[in-house]
């Protein structure tokens, strides 16, 4: 990722600190006041979302330092970790919010709700949804995966504010108390399968998961006449920090001049059909055919 790419993702993440920010204290006085449990939930829930941006501000200023002597391969996976952070963050929450519906349960308490309520519970989803969406479409365009993951978080917090809605206007319709733990209960399995979904992203990547087809890889490679035949293929990292190293035969005969410009050629057109951002590591063998 450029330098310019993470001042921008910085840019991003200030902004939806900001609207999060606003909407937790929104649903938390909302959820207080009326003494809603699934409300108040979803008002931390919301918080989370708030504390997992400035986690993703801190791990972008580590990812955003250049290559030196003890990082050879830059920072970028400061990013991933940041990410597996708020994933550790959410599952937290949600325990805490199983405790809290567990009380409820034993010491129940019929929210007071009121027309005013569910309106502003519209407007924080409505400014949920705004978030989700332009933050998603940054991360995309950005190649930042700490953007992905934390508006995954709060597209988890949408569906959450949704069932939090149902539950109040169901409570005012006359069902009884009870359904507003279990909404809780229902934020929390929102929550957990939220962090999860983050976790299992960034992890792939710092256990140097497979990223693309080996079988693509090497139809590229094969795709020169120079290449005999190709094996080893590895790839790790991600979409916006690919690395691939293989095995490529060769005609013995090839000066090192011809070697290093079809290695150059075959990353360029790997750049062009898989990812512009790859990194490859090409070791040369001396073909021989196999007489039989």
């Amino acid at each position: 990722m450029a330098t310019d790419n993470f001042k921008k993702v910085k840019q991003v993440l200030w902004i939806i600190l900001f609207a999060n920010l606003a909407v937790a204290v929104l649903k938390i006085i909302i959820g207080s006041t009326i003494k809603s449990a699934s409300m108040t939930a979803d008002g931390f829930h919301s918080l989370s979302d708030a504390s997992s941006n400035i986690v993703g501000l801190i791990g972008i200023q580590y990812a955003s330092k250049p290559v030196d002597e003890d990082h050879p391969y830059g920072h970028r996976k400061f990013e991933t970790l940041a990410g597996l952070f708020i994933a550790s963050m959410l599952f937290v929450v949600s325990g805490k919010i199983i405790l809290g519906a567990i009380d409820r349960f034993m010491n129940p308490i019929i929210p007071n709700i009121t027309l005013e309520s569910l309106i502003l519970l519209l407007v924080t989803l409505s400014i949920n949804i705004f978030v989700c969406v332009f933050e998603y479409r940054k991360g995309k365009k950005l190649n930042s995966r700490i953007l992905i993951s934390d508006s995954m978080h709060t597209k988890s917090d949408i569906y959450v504010s949704i069932g939090v809605l149902v539950t109040l206007i169901s409570i005012r319709l006359g069902l009884p108390p009870v359904i507003d733990p279990i909404a809780s209960l229902i934020v929390a399995v929102f929550i957990i399968h939220a962090a999860y979904e983050i976790f299992r992203d960034n992890s792939e990547v710092l256990v140097d998961k497979a990223v693309v087809d080996t079988e693509k890889i090497r139809t590229i490679a094969q795709s020169f006449e120079q290449v005999k035949d190709t094996h080893n293929i590895r790839s790790r990292g991600c979409e916006y920090d690919l690395h691939i190293d293989m095995h490529i035969m060769i005609e013995p005969d090839m000066s090192v001049k011809e070697s290093h410009e079809l290695i150059l050629n075959i990353q360029e057109k790997i750049c062009e059909e898989v990812d512009g951002n790859v990194q490859i590591i090409a070791h040369l063998e001396p073909y021989r055919e196999v007489i039989r």
